[in-house]
């Protein structure tokens, strides 16, 4: 009882510093919640990277649905709503002070200042987790450069995701479901 307790805390508690340790949304998230899951035995990046995949088909943000899944892989239901809880709950309210605090100081040139240059920020961050994630997917442990070329179709399929997002207006869910489709008719076995 006590080390299910335990456990639980710990959820909540690594969910919370991963939350409130990163900048700009729940993207920007995603390759410290990869570490943080992997540090604590959690998750293989290889399952991180099947979650990531899994929340994104899904609708809503992405955080809490793979703070969910871990915490349901570790400790079911209580473990999944205890990291659910923790990735989302501390960071709203800070949000609440926030936005409180932001309406008193919105049109002060200083804020104005920090936020030209802490926006540029958010995008670096956001192509450093893509690059965290596509290492864990196209990149194993003792690859050659050479190596990378036996995955030339996770790298299409990347590359042909990024051209249909980037140039039509199509929902990203119907992109991962027709990937979904896609892999069970190449990939099974």
């Amino acid at each position: 009882m006590l080390e299910t307790a335990w456990l639980l805390l710990r959820l909540f508690w690594v969910f919370t510093k991963v939350a409130m340790l990163t900048w700009g949304g729940g993207p920007a998230s995603m390759a410290l919640m990869q570490r943080m899951s992997v540090a604590e035995g959690w998750s293989t990046e290889t399952e991180y990277a099947d979650a990531l995949a899994i929340g994104n088909a899904l609708p809503g943000p992405i955080a809490p649905k793979i703070a969910g899944y871990i915490g349901y892989k570790v400790a079911g239901v209580s473990g999944a709503t205890a990291a659910i809880v923790g990735s989302v709950l501390p960071t709203s309210l800070v949000m609440l002070l926030a936005i409180f605090l932001f309406f008193q100081i919105k049109d002060s040139p200083t804020v104005a200042a920090m936020l030209k240059a802490v926006r540029p920020v958010v995008v670096g961050m956001l192509l450093w987790t893509t690059y965290d994630i596509g290492r864990s997917v196209f990149w194993k442990k003792g690859m050659q450069i050479p190596d990378l070329w036996q995955r030339w179709d996770g790298l299409l399929i990347a590359i042909v995701t990024f051209v249909i997002l980037t140039f039509t207006k199509v929902n990203p869910a119907f992109v991962v479901l027709g990937a979904a489709v896609a892999g069970w008719l190449i990939y099974r076995k």
